[in-house]
């Protein structure tokens, strides 16, 4: 079972929206992916660019919900999401803090280059709240939690 957790965003209405995690997952089946950090090169031009080209395919194997994580300040992340005028499906969503990151033991330390904690790289297959697949990075590799490496756990 998914740990539960805050988590922020702005809705289609431009309003903040600050809620629980397990109110946006239960009952559907969901890919939280988390990235390092937003508009970062790999984050922007390969992790999130993969999930965006790949939603109608994830959406027709049944996914209901694509939502990239980050810790990073929700306007970040409102900001960022708006980089990708193609998006239909991926929800940007902001753990400002890095707490509910902490709660699930995916902080990633980059103080060496002056980003603080941040989140691994991770991308999680979630059914119901049940983590049926986590691919979690180490360092910063991008080898494991693709759009493609999820659509073959599919």
């Amino acid at each position: 079972m998914l740990l539960d957790g805050t988590i922020s965003f702005f809705d289609e209405n431009d309003q903040l929206q600050t809620v629980s995690v397990h109110s946006i997952a239960a009952g559907k089946k969901v890919i939280l992916f988390g990235v390092p950090g937003a508009f970062t090169p790999t984050c922007s031009m390969t992790h999130v660019p993969g999930f965006i080209g790949k939603a109608e395919e994830l959406k027709s194997k049944g996914i209901d919900e694509i939502i990239c994580f980050s810790v990073n300040d929700p306007f970040v992340m409102k900001a960022w999401g708006k980089t990708y005028q193609e998006n239909k499906h991926v929800k940007f969503v902001a753990d400002g803090s890095g707490e509910y990151t902490h709660l699930l033991g995916l902080e990633l330390d980059l103080k060496d280059k002056g980003l603080g904690i941040r989140s691994r790289r991770f991308a999680l297959l979630l059914d119901n709240l049940k983590v049926t697949v986590a691919n979690v990075e180490n360092g910063g590799e991008f080898t494991v939690s693709s759009a493609e490496d999820i659509l073959k756990a599919l």
